[in-house]
């Protein structure tokens, strides 16, 4: 590894960089904003228009080295610049992006960038269709209650609401640890640069944005797997049991299959099998920074858990309301209806689901809901329309105007010792922005809620 941060002002300053995708959520601002502070040369695209990104627009005003692009993107834009920086819903096979390569043109993201410029950092890189946000939420925090044994300091960044990874080079020295939760947009980025993260997590795969992949479990896969594809052989890759079963023999790094079996004194507050085996890939990593085992057990004991994953917030007149917002799959749900099923009789959950279709099979998880809830109150949608079209729900269900008109339906329908679980199992796109809008709105009306 060199042990180095480059001099990223010196690196970035009169750089021409197009910013392809300036978005609402945090990201693309923050990396922006670092890049107009280093003196890049800068044109920022977004399919959007100036209204709907003002937020964004507003906290760039001052810079007058930032060029706008609204409504549209230009083939222009992606000739004669040093590189372009995607955001992560942009597909590679983009017009534009091929325009840049025919220009011979790199094409960077945010966490990869980071780590072309900061190689003397280990970074922790967590994946996969579920379980990675946990994951990567444990591991940062047994890492970070433990910095003084580490001597060294901990950063959390990648698919983490509002949270920009490149300024982080103005905070970072070597030696210290980033801690990211990586998509398969993001590892497109890793793809690129024919890098992958020190320690990879990759806790499950199964089928998702298929509507983005064309239905192309390969193509899914293929971006997932950027993940350990360039690691070495001092690398490590930490997974889940049946993930190992898909990943080539021909890894160079060390593997490591996370067994629960190993972590049964663990008190751990989040519940199911599933979050017990993101806990055991997250111990997995701590081991190999040498953390003493009676610290990891105080971390994770003390571990409140992750909104909207599987997260309880409150009990109403008897009734336990859970936030799984970030259940965006069918088998995300399963999991979490599952898992609250455990030791308790069937048919105690009112589940609120639906939304936006993202093209995957709903067969399972019909049976699971037929079996172990009482009642299904879903949210308008295209997912929704073709689940009541295409599959029979045998137990109660109704559409409600809109998500309040939902929890309210959902609430009247339970008795005390019943559970409410919100968990879509679909996209948030329709009736919201997205997932962390939706998130919002759900706390907002259950905190309202006497």
């Amino acid at each position: 590894m060199q042990n180095k941060i480059i001099d990223f002002k010196e690196f970035f300053k009169d750089k021409k960089i197009t910013v392809m995708g300036l978005g609402i959520l945090g990201r693309g601002l923050g990396y922006t904003k670092f890049l107009a502070e280093c003196g890049a040369d800068l044109i920022v695209s977004d399919l959007k228009t100036r209204k709907q990104l003002a937020t964004s627009v507003k906290a760039l005003k001052n810079f007058k080295n930032i060029k706008f692009v609204f409504g549209e993107h230009r083939l222009r834009d992606f000739r004669g610049r040093d590189m372009i920086l995607k955001n992560p819903g942009v597909p590679l096979g983009s017009v534009y992006i091929k325009e840049a390569r025919k220009n011979k043109i790199p094409i960077e993201m945010d966490v990869s960038l980071f780590a072309k410029c900061a190689p003397g950092v280990i970074l922790v890189g967590v994946t996969g269709t579920r379980g990675k946000s946990m994951t990567t939420a444990l591991i940062y925090e047994i890492l970070k209650k433990n910095e003084k044994f580490l001597k060294r300091k901990i950063y959390l960044g990648g698919n983490v609401r509002g949270v920009a990874t490149l300024p982080l080079l103005e905070k970072v020295k070597a030696g210290d640890v980033l801690v990211c939760e990586l998509d398969s947009w993001q590892l497109q980025g890793f793809g690129e640069a024919k890098t992958s993260p020190h320690i990879s997590v990759f806790t499950s795969f199964m089928p998702d944005h298929m509507n983005y992949y064309k239905n192309s479990m390969r193509d899914y896969f293929a971006d997932k797997a950027n993940i350990f594809k360039y690691q070495k052989s001092r690398d490590v890759l930490i997974v889940r049991p049946h993930v190992k079963k898909i990943i080539s023999k021909k890894i160079k790094s060390k593997l490591i299959v996370a067994d629960v079996k190993n972590i049964t004194d663990y008190k751990f507050i989040v519940p199911g099998e599933h979050q017990r085996e993101n806990l055991a890939c997250a111990i997995e990593v701590a081991k190999q920074f040498k953390i003493p085992t009676s610290n990891i057990k105080r971390a994770v004991k003390n571990f409140k858990g992750l909104e909207g994953r599987l997260q309880y917030v409150k009990t109403i007149k008897g009734v336990k309301i859970y936030n799984d917002n970030n259940a965006t799959t069918p088998e995300a749900t399963i999991a979490g209806v599952r898992a609250l099923s455990e030791n308790k009789k069937e048919g105690k959950i009112i589940l609120i689901g639906g939304g936006a279709d993202k093209n995957l099979d709903l067969g399972l998880y019909v049976n699971v809901v037929n079996t172990f809830c009482k009642a299904i109150i879903l949210i308008p949608g295209t997912g929704t329309n073709k689940l009541l079209k295409k599959y029979k729900i045998k137990i109660p269900n109704e559409i409600g105007k809109d998500l309040k008109d939902v929890v309210q339906r959902a609430i009247k329908c339970a008795k005390r010792g019943d559970i409410i679980l919100f968990s879509p199992a679909f996209a948030s796109f329709g009736m919201f922005s997205n997932e962390y809008e939706r998130n919002d709105l759900f706390m907002k009306i259950i905190k309202g809620i006497n």
